[in-house]
């Protein structure tokens, strides 16, 4: 993969605006992988995260979604991926997801940046 830095629509907790690196981004996602897939309809553990920048949240047919993800109302923006990443728990009590999160700013900007470029439609 060729690294690529993109602009995100993403503020960080400062209000700065974030970019992205595409090639850190797939190195970062290597901790997504035992669940999740960034291949269009490979769901594993976790949904298929193809297509995620615009999705509603618990929105994939026929995967087994928590109540809470599936009655959340959020729209998967690159933002919204952000504050989601920080804390999956946090932003989402009750969500069925084990994942602890990513403590780093930068990281989940480069694995949203890696999505975006390789995971959309």
């Amino acid at each position: 993969m060729t690294a690529q830095t993109i602009a995100l629509d993403i503020k960080d907790a400062s209000g700065a605006a974030m970019s992205g690196d595409t090639a850190r981004g797939q190195t970062v996602f290597k901790k997504c992988m035992q669940c999740h897939s960034a291949v269009e309809g490979k769901n594993g553990t976790g949904p298929s995260l193809y297509g995620i920048v615009g999705r509603i949240s618990g929105s994939i047919p026929n995967f087994r979604y928590s109540e809470a993800n599936r009655t959340s109302g959020i729209t998967w923006t690159e933002q919204e991926m952000f504050v989601y990443l920080e804390n999956p728990k946090k932003r989402i009590p009750k969500t069925i997801m084990a994942f602890v999160g990513l403590p780093k700013a930068q990281d989940r900007a480069d694995v949203i940046a890696y999505l975006k470029v390789n995971a959309q439609k």
